[in-house]
């Protein structure tokens, strides 16, 4: 499955990115979809089976889940 998250600040997506590394988690950075809002504008895109598998971050805004007719917010940090 594919997942969204979203963060406050360009430093959040990239302590995720490398959490995601270190626990075998394939990720990208890359601009937030128009469909998700965002603070800082990056998300980091993750390939996971389950969701508690993600990293969590004090840092991270939103976990969205990519379905087939949009995105389905699974955490919000608001």
């Amino acid at each position: 499955m594919i997942y969204i998250a979203t963060f406050f600040s360009h430093y959040g997506a990239m302590h995720c990115k490398k959490l995601c590394d270190t626990a075998g988690i394939s990720a990208r950075m890359m601009p937030v979809p128009r469909a998700l809002s965002s603070s800082c504008g990056t998300c980091v895109r993750m390939e996971a089976d389950r969701e508690d598998l993600l990293p969590r971050t004090e840092e991270m805004e939103q976990i969205a889940l990519e379905t087939e007719t949009g995105y389905q917010i699974l955490f919000s940090n608001f």
